[in-house]
């Protein structure tokens, strides 16, 4: 659990937006979300998946397909933005890149265990898990052309680099190799037909609650960082 974004989240949640995401019309809904967690303000939800850009890709035809990958997101493409991304051309999922099939793109933010002790009310207070997502759907194009590809390998490598403050040059491999790592794989965007924004946050709770909860949320237990658990991996593959 990221505690800074956890606690931003619970503070921005009610944030609410005159342009409404949902289009019923375009696509069908993919999340079932009570009104009091519903967030529709484009440019919060935008800034959220930019910042949480590690993905589940989810296609369902020819058969359920998940993917885990990191994506970039182009605000201004298409009515609700462009999302761009590459896979392995040995991944079967990539047979759904046709234009045709429909895919869904899952943004995951902070999400925690909520202990009902946490609440300042703590009568008939149940546990609960507090969490932030959301869903980009639409349909599926494939990016093969070198031009296409490598503009978009280089756009995903800059928005990372740019982010940890690093200096990786992806035009500085060498040709041959660099085409060769392409060839294995295959580019693809997304236009967004229909993004949806679960902020499940406690938002709908009385300030008293709020403000213990957010306390509670500074002192709790956080799952080990990405370092630690990697560590703690390395160990046992040594051990292995």
């Amino acid at each position: 659990m990221n505690r800074r974004h956890l606690l931003a989240g619970l503070a921005l949640a009610s944030v609410r937006g005159k342009t409404q995401t949902r289009t019923p019309e375009a696509a069908g809904e993919s999340l079932y979300i009570p009104k009091p967690q519903l967030v529709e303000d484009r440019r919060f939800l935008h800034d959220f998946m930019e910042e949480f850009a590690f993905v589940d890709l989810v296609t369902v035809s020819p058969s359920l397909r998940i993917t885990h990958i990191p994506v970039w997101l182009e605000r201004t493409a298409g009515a609700y933005g462009t999302i761009h991304g590459h896979i392995s051309r040995q991944n079967p999922q990539s047979s759904a890149f046709d234009s045709r099939q429909t895919g869904v793109i899952v943004f995951r933010g902070p999400h925690g265990y909520i202990s009902p002790t946490w609440y300042a009310k703590t009568e008939n207070a149940v546990p609960t898990w507090n969490f932030a997502v959301v869903h980009a759907t639409g349909k599926l194009r494939p990016v093969e052309g070198h031009k296409e590809l490598n503009e978009l390998l280089s756009k995903l490598i800059a928005k990372f680099e740019t982010y940890e403050g690093t200096s990786y040059d992806f035009t500085r491999i060498d040709d041959s190799y660099k085409n060769g790592l392409m060839g294995g794989i295959i580019g693809f965007e997304l236009e967004i037909e229909l993004l949806e924004g679960k902020f499940k946050l406690g938002q709908d709770r009385s300030l008293a609650d709020k403000q213990s909860l957010l306390k509670k949320l500074g002192e709790a237990k956080a799952p080990r960082t990405l370092r630690e658990f990697t560590a703690s991996f390395y160990e046992r593959e040594s051990k292995a």
